[in-house]
């Protein structure tokens, strides 16, 4: 458990998913994982809501959380998406991806159920007794509707193999009051790319990025400044990033960066129902952020 505290850090991507006519990519899945490592992303979470997991069957989820393990071949953690509003289907979850080799788990709050906070705690208390592998809580109310209060994860952080928070609540203020509850030893993960800077200026480990699809090099080197206190070169990355972070989010994740990602030839750019296509505008908004991340000149 400790060595996977101490390598879980810096910039992790919410990988996407390739498709093709209808199919998981796999070797364009595997080649992707290849890339973002050797660019210096520092960690990956395959089957998240940029991986459009909702719709994957339960065997393309395993395929997909395999996948990612064998081609990252332990060059840096897998944080595989374990999430779901069924307790007992999110067990299952986790169970595969430690059979798997996953590193740890990360596990969304129960989406549309709206559990109160008792039910909460009871939720990830259920996957902790069931499954012995590391599980990050992911936090992110404006999907799931709930919002796992300080207090609320401050008792799930004593569940002994719950080890960190992604948090998504766009409150920077929760880094700190987390740290206040829990220490400095919960690990904590921005889940939004445009407060990641502040973020880590108030505690946070890193950033579960979306833009490091598209740009890893770019967000691992913010992250990599940030972590080592140099918040003047982090700030001009970000500045250098700024636009993206803004205009994958002008549309529902993950339609702008899966335009971004097949812009790259990295994959085509199908996605899956109810997820559609981005308009001119936003293709027009994402070419421009591009190349001023500098990663389309």
């Amino acid at each position: 458990m400790s060595d996977v505290r101490a390598r879980l850090r810096g910039s992790i991507t919410a990988l996407i998913t390739p498709f093709r006519d209808g199919k998981v990519d796999e070797r364009a899945l595997q080649e992707f994982v290849d890339w973002q490592i050797k660019q210096g992303t520092h960690g990956l979470v395959p089957c998240g809501t940029t991986g459009e997991s909702p719709t994957l069957s339960h065997e393309e989820h395993h395929r997909v959380v395999e996948l990612v393990i064998e081609a990252a071949a332990g060059r840096v953690p897998v944080i595989a998406g374990a999430g779901s509003n069924s307790t007992a289907e999110a067990i299952d979850l986790a169970s595969h991806a430690k059979t798997a080799g996953a590193d740890a788990c990360l596990v969304v709050t129960p989406y549309y159920n709206k559990p109160t906070q008792d039910g909460l705690f009871a939720h990830y208390e259920a996957i902790a007794k069931a499954v012995d592998l590391p599980i990050l809580v992911y936090n992110i109310p404006g999907r799931c509707v709930v919002d796992v209060t300080p207090a609320t994860m401050a008792r799930i952080a004593e569940l002994p193999t719950v080890i960190g928070v992604k948090e998504a609540t766009g409150d920077v203020s929760r880094f700190a009051k987390h740290r206040e509850l829990i220490g400095p030893d919960f690990l904590q993960f921005s889940g939004d790319d445009g407060l990641a800077l502040a973020a880590v200026a108030t505690g946070a480990h890193g950033c579960i990025s979306v833009g490091s699809n598209l740009a890893p090099r770019a967000y691992a080197d913010l992250q990599e400044a940030a972590l080592s206190g140099d918040f003047a070169k982090a700030l001009t990355i970000q500045d250098r990033l700024a636009p993206l972070n803004e205009a994958m989010f002008v549309e529902t994740n993950p339609s702008p960066v899966k335009w971004g990602a097949a812009r790259l030839g990295l994959c085509t750019p199908e996605l899956r129902l109810p997820m559609i296509p981005i308009s001119t505008a936003t293709e027009a908004r994402m070419e421009a952020a591009m190349r001023r991340a500098g990663i389309l000149n």
